[in-house]
C-alpha cells in the first residue's frame, strides 16, 4: 500500500530561495565555511551526518531528516544506527566519541531549555581536540539554521532531495 502523497500535501509558506536570495546565499556559504572546518578537523563524514540527522530530529525538520539519512545511507552508515539515534543513549550502537558529539548536539540544539551544560561541553572536550570541538560546534550551529529555516518556511518538501 503506498501513500497519496497529494492527500498529505505540506504547503510552502514562503520560497526562502526566491525571497531572501543575499541570505540563502550566505548560508550556503557558512554551510561550505563548516564543511571545511569539519575536513580540517577530520571528522569522520559519517559522524556528520548522525549529528545533522539527530538534530533535525529533535527541530521536526522533516526535510532535513529526510536529506541526511538519504546521504548517511550513501555515505556507508548503517540502517541499524540511523533507527536507533533517537535512542542512542540506550543503545551500544555508537562510540564515546560519536555519544559525545551527539550528547553536545542536543545540549546545543536544546540551548534554550539546557544552557549546554558544564557536563557535556567537557565529554566532549574529552574526546575531541579544540580544533575538532570547533568544527563540530559550527556543524550544530549551521545545521540548527538549517533546521529553524526549513521548519518556519516549508521552503523545501521532504522527499524532493536526491543525492
Amino acid at each position: 500500500m503506498t501513500v497519496d502523497q497529494a492527500a498529505y500535501a505540506i504547503p510552502v509558506r514562503l520560497d526562502i530561495d526566491a525571497h531572501a536570495a543575499d541570505f540563502s546565499r550566505a548560508m550556503a556559504h557558512l554551510d561550505k565555511a563548516a564543511t571545511k572546518e569539519l575536513d580540517r578537523a577530520g571528522i569522520d563524514p559519517l559522524l556528520r551526518e548522525l549529528i545533522r540527522i539527530r538534530a533535525s530530529q529533535l527541530n521536526g525538520c522533516a526535510y532535513c531528516i529526510d536529506m541526511h539519512t538519504k546521504d548517511a545511507r550513501a555515505a556507508g552508515e548503517s540502517e541499524q544506527r540511523i533507527y536507533a539515534l533517537p535512542a542512542w543513549q540506550e543503545t551500544p550502537f555508537f562510540t564515546d566519541r560519536e555519544r559525545a558529539a551527539l550528547a553536545l548536539t542536543e545540549s546545543i540544539t536544546l540551548a534554550a531549555q539546557t544552557h549546554v551544560p558544564a557536563e557535556d561541553f567537557d565529554r566532549a572536550a574529552a574526546v575531541f581536540s579544540a580544533a575538532e570541538l570547533g568544527a563540530l560546534v559550527s556543524l550544530i550551529v549551521t545545521i540548527n539554521a538549517w533546521n529553524a529555516i526549513g521548519v518556519s518556511t516549508r521552503a523545501w518538501l521532504p522527499g524532493s532531495y536526491q543525492p
